[in-house]
């Protein structure tokens, strides 16, 4: 992910989606739209498709009938933690560091769950 600036804060910035095979979702999604992808070693891959970036990874579990994680970006990660627990969302992964930045992933009120970055 590249360093972001401020008209990025809160706004969605990638999708993820977890799959049961990278190299197979990697040959599908650029046999069909001619996504471009950059591996992060054998859990993790970025695509491109030419206006937003996502990934696909074998970290949880495959959610058969749609279900991606979408991932909003934040200047200050610690403040927008603390909106969202104010909101009422709940905090399902504490902040983590990634090759790149940090996240932490929430609980909506629905029991949605979506990440939030902020570049190292």
């Amino acid at each position: 992910m590249v360093e972001k600036t401020e008209n990025h804060d809160r706004r969605i910035d990638y999708v993820e989606f977890n799959v049961a095979d990278i190299a197979a979702a990697k040959a599908f999604y650029g046999s069909a739209f001619g996504w471009r992808f950059t591996d992060y070693g054998p859990n993790y891959c970025e695509f491109d498709d030419g206006r937003l970036k996502g990934g696909f990874s074998d970290f949880g579990p495959v959610r058969p009938g749609g279900g991606p994680l979408v991932v909003v970006y934040a200047s200050d990660l610690e403040e927008v933690l603390t909106s969202v627990e104010r909101a009422g969302g709940t905090i399902c992964r504490p902040i983590t560091d990634f090759p790149g930045g940090r996240r932490f992933h929430f609980l909506d009120r629905d029991g949605y769950e979506l990440a939030v970055w902020a570049a190292a």
